[in-house]
């Protein structure tokens, strides 16, 4: 098959092609998928576990990306819950090969089902930003009606999903952003709108949950903004200033099939909208790593025509 690999973590992105990998093995309980459509995260090259497994051993040549969207070609030993020919869509492990390859060997619990009207590249935006948001809203945010919320980057990847699912909750939002982004977060539904260049951050008052996708000084100045038993929610870094009555949480996402299946609902109904930038080949992905104009939308990269 072929796939998007990295063998020298010095080299960064000239370290990337497009080659012929095995066809991948599918270990108990996992599932190969044809991928369709494929996301990934721009830092993954600064990740460790691009390079090296669960007990630090290299493992080049790797693959990246762990969004992807497709069909099950084929069932590991023992799994269950999905089938062959099934449309499936979600979050591949941080340690094993990725998402940019024809094929991808996934655990099955790792994967929800795709309702048929779901194209696969917005199936393909939806795992890390729509678990995320979800995680740090409501696993660890405890959001709930009529509450306030603060989302930083609100017209990000995350951010924009964390927005449109807080109105969804019936909370208040307030968005934070450039000014580039004002409009976008305006539509998106923020109730407010913070440019962090131009305006104070403080202004914004006080939040039963913040959450923060940016780290560094804007997380430490969120900490006074966290009404008395709310929550700081952090995805950037562990917070170095805890609010002063309430509590502050940094995770890392975590496959969910549960949470992934009720994502999907929600966009079938037309009440989440995942933002889609750039769709782009395979070939074309170490290109799309690549930092560059600042666009709205992830890209994402078709691999298998539907």
């Amino acid at each position: 098959m072929q796939a998007i690999t990295v063998r020298d973590r010095d080299a960064g992105l000239a370290g990337m092609s497009l080659t012929d990998m095995p066809y991948p093995h599918a270990a108990e309980n996992d599932v190969v998928v044809q991928v369709h459509a494929a996301g990934f995260t721009p830092g993954e090259l600064d990740w460790p576990g691009t390079w090296t497994d669960r007990a630090g051993r290299d493992r080049t040549p790797s693959v990246p990306g762990h969004e992807l969207s497709g069909v099950v070609v084929e069932l590991g030993y023992g799994t269950t819950g999905l089938s062959v020919g099934q449309r499936v869509f979600g979050l591949a492990d941080w340690t094993r090969n990725g998402t940019l390859a024809e094929y991808a060997a996934v655990e099955a619990r790792n994967l929800a089902p795709l309702p048929a009207d779901i194209d696969h590249t917005v199936a393909a935006a939806l795992p890390i930003s729509g678990l995320t948001a979800w995680q740090g809203l409501f696993d660890h945010g405890r959001l709930t009606t009529g509450q306030t919320v603060l989302i930083h980057g609100a017209a990000g990847g995350v951010g924009s999903i964390a927005v449109q699912l807080a109105r969804e909750a019936g909370a208040r939002v307030i968005g934070t952003g450039r000014a580039f982004d004002r409009d976008r977060a305006l539509a998106l539904g923020v109730d407010t709108f913070i440019d962090l260049e131009a305006e104070k951050l403080e202004d914004a008052g006080e939040a039963d949950v913040v959450f923060d996708v940016i780290g560094g000084d804007i997380l430490d100045r969120s900490a006074a903004l966290v009404r008395a038993g709310g929550t700081l929610v952090t995805i950037a870094m562990r917070p170095k200033v805890q609010p002063t009555d309430g509590r502050a949480v940094f995770f890392v996402v975590e496959p969910d099939r549960a949470q992934l299946a009720d994502l999907a609902t929600w966009v079938r109904d037309g009440r989440l909208k995942p933002v889609v930038g750039a769709v782009r080949p395979l070939a074309e992905a170490p290109a799309a790593f690549a930092p560059g104009k600042r666009t709205p939308g992830k890209t994402i990269i078709r691999v298998t025509q539907d």
